[in-house]
């Protein structure tokens, strides 16, 4: 005989998503990822405008003028920040799978750390940058 299937008790169901508070690791886990995705992405426009500096004195020139400009300017320095977090972030990680930061505490200074760490290096970036 099969046994009788379980009532299930009706959950609470929260659908209005500005309500729900995301903890700091959660948050600092999701720009990880994002950071990882931009990175991937600008890699591609990166070796594009590389190619073009190198194809010839005239290639060098116009790369030179497309980055002059201060709205390919601000979009290097964001692909610089989200390298930057994406390595803070990777190094926080690697920390904890050494075993370190992973109470709830520790882990949530931890990425309290890597964001300050990332606008640190975003200015600095900003800096070189402009």
């Amino acid at each position: 005989m099969s046994k009788p299937m379980k009532e299930r008790k009706p959950r609470p169901v929260n659908l209005d998503l500005q309500t729900i508070k995301m903890p700091i690791t959660a948050i600092a886990s999701i720009l990880h990822r994002v950071s990882g995705v931009i990175t991937f992405v600008s890699i591609g426009i990166l070796l594009w405008l590389l190619s073009k500096s190198l194809s010839s004195p005239i290639g060098f020139a116009e790369a030179a003028d497309i980055v002059d400009g201060f709205f390919v300017t601000f979009i290097l320095w964001g692909i610089l920040t989200a390298l930057a977090y994406h390595i803070v972030g990777g190094i926080r990680h690697l920390l904890m799978d050494l075993g370190h930061f992973e109470e709830l505490d520790t882990g949530a200074k931890s990425a309290k750390v890597s964001f300050i760490l990332t606008g640190i290096l975003s200015l600095l970036a900003g800096v070189l940058v402009w």
